[in-house]
């Protein structure tokens, strides 16, 4: 799908990336606007769960825009590089750009903020994309939660975002006791810290062929190796590892990602032992939750979770086009 870039009538772009109209200004996220991003903060989630970006440090604030009205930051929106396909990967493999906008509650249907706000992203997007790899094709994606329908609608009938599949967040309350299943003996599980390139290589490859649209690649692996109590665990047969997962904490909670088995050696229980493993994990670290992620486009691997004692909280639709 083509995305036009065109500016709306009445706005310009100036040099120092600041578009205005009669009482409305978008520019680049500052300092000083920290107080007034509180406050949009507390509006959009004030009535429930929203997919809403923090700014992050100053380095990625010129990924970040905001829109202004008398002294009010009436909307906000930004991009990211998510996915970075390395080379020798699967011609099917994509970049991935995704981008997060939102308006005060009661600007969630004023399509010329939104269009103004979107172009602006939507030029990042596209400077973003002359930095990958030319040899893969990148898609622009943004999720919303289930609840978010009118910022949903925005993409979906105005600029033709389809969605592939969601993402959803599930809680373990980690003093419920469960019984930990038995590994087959064919099988041997182990911690594997990935101390060396070639080892971060190897991972890379193994989680590639499992995900070959949307490879995790190097730089992502090494964000989530810097997080406290970094772990990856794994089950291997022989020499050959043929699951994973990743566990760290974030504030005071557990978390795991990334989980896998390979085809040739699924349903053998192995995703379910990795699990309890993980939990027990953080049980001997003292966290008293777990939570994860679970991105799938159907609800069968939502049963595999909540077997060893996951709960759903939250769903995150994720939509995409291809960006050219």
């Amino acid at each position: 799908m083509y995305a036009k870039i065109y500016m709306k009538r009445g706005f310009a772009l100036t040099k120092s990336t600041i578009l205005s109209s009669e009482g409305t200004t978008i520019r680049h996220f500052e300092q000083g606007d920290m107080p007034l991003l509180g406050e949009l903060y507390n509006s959009v989630t004030s009535r429930g769960n929203a997919v809403f970006w923090w700014v992050g440090d100053e380095g990625n604030w010129e990924n970040v825009y905001c829109a202004f009205e008398n002294g009010k930051m009436v909307a906000k929106g930004q991009v990211e590089i998510i996915n970075i396909v390395p080379p020798g990967r699967s011609k099917e493999s994509r970049h991935s750009i995704y981008l997060n906008l939102k308006t005060i509650p009661e600007r969630e249907e004023d399509h010329d903020l939104l269009e103004s706000l979107y172009q602006t992203l939507l030029l990042r997007a596209l400077e973003l994309k002359e930095t990958l790899s030319a040899e893969y094709k990148t898609t622009l994606c943004m999720g919303n939660n289930a609840s978010e329908i009118a910022n949903t609608k925005f993409f979906e009938k105005e600029k033709g975002f389809c969605q592939y599949n969601s993402l959803f967040k599930m809680n373990h309350t980690l003093n419920n006791s469960y019984t930990v299943p038995k590994l087959k003996k064919e099988f041997e599980f182990a911690t594997w810290m990935m101390e060396t390139p070639q080892e971060e290589d190897h991972y890379l490859e193994l989680e590639a062929e499992v995900w070959p649209g949307t490879p995790l690649g190097k730089e992502r692996l090494s964000q989530f190796k810097q997080n406290p109590l970094w772990n990856s665990m794994v089950v291997r047969e022989g020499e050959r590892v043929v699951g994973s997962l990743m566990v760290w904490q974030e504030e005071e909670s557990g978390y795991i990602e990334n989980v896998f088995v390979l085809e040739p050696w699924r349903r053998f229980g192995i995703a379910r032992y990795m699990l309890s493993q993980a939990l027990n994990y953080f049980r001997t670290h003292g966290l008293e939750e777990a939570s994860l992620m679970v991105l799938t486009d159907n609800d069968s691997a939502l049963h595999l979770y909540e077997s060893v004692g996951f709960s759903l909280s939250s769903e995150e639709r994720r939509y995409r086009i291809e960006l050219l």
